[in-house]
Order: C-alpha cells, then structure tokens, then sequence
C-alpha cells in the first residue's frame, strides 16, 4: 500500500514537529508548512491525501484557504480538517464561530490537540 501524503500547515512550529511525528510513526509522509502562503505553495508543488489547517495564521488564515481549496475543481476533493483554537480566541480576535461554519471543512479538531484522536479523525478521512 502507498503512503499517504499529509500537509500539515501551522505557524506554531513545534506543533508541526508534533503532528508530523505522529503521522510518521502512523506509516504517513509529511509536509510542512508554516502559514498558509506556503500551504498554499507546497499544494501546488504536491498534491497531498489530506491537509490539516490550522486557522490562526499569518498571511493567509486556515479559513481562506480551505475556501480556495474547496472551490477550486484541482483540489475540492483534498480532506481538509481544521486545528483551531479559536472557539477561545473569539473574544480577542477577528475570526468567528460564523467563519468556521461557512467553510467546508471535513472536520475541526480543537487545541490543544489530542494526537490519537487527531489520527482517528485522519484514518477516517483517508
């Protein structure tokens, strides 16, 4: 069996490092990425099995691109599952309930993360 290709894209790099050692040990490759420019970037350079999105981001928040994907026919079909704090964050922030509502999203995972239940989420997905 092939392995998947999962990009993870998160500005919090420790997180990355985290989620990816996961996947790794789960038989998985991964890519990282660190914002959603690059995201966005390492998408187009190689087509992934799933994306895990972080909303919160600098230049381009997992929000927008999710939406860029789910509307483009190259990518719609691409798992997408947001990692969001922001369900705390809302008071402080820009970014809303109604945001995650509007996206297609396949799933949404909270911080801070539980990494099996993450790869339930993932295994499930793929």
């Amino acid at each position: 069996m092939a392995k998947h290709y999962i990009l993870v894209v998160d500005d919090d790099p420790d997180l990355v490092e985290t989620v990816a050692m996961m996947l790794e040990s789960k038989g998985c490759e991964v890519g990282r990425a660190y914002d959603g420019v690059e995201g966005e970037e390492s998408i187009k350079q190689r087509r992934p099995d799933l994306v895990i999105l972080d909303v919160m981001m600098p230049r381009k928040d997992g929000y927008v691109l999710c939406a860029e994907l789910k509307s483009k026919d190259e990518t719609k079909d691409i798992p997408v599952v947001l990692l969001t704090a922001v369900g705390e964050a809302v008071p402080t922030t820009t970014y809303t309930h109604r945001d995650g509502m509007s996206t297609e999203a396949d799933d949404y995972i909270p911080k801070p993360i539980d990494t099996e239940g993450l790869w339930k989420v993932v295994s499930g997905l793929l």
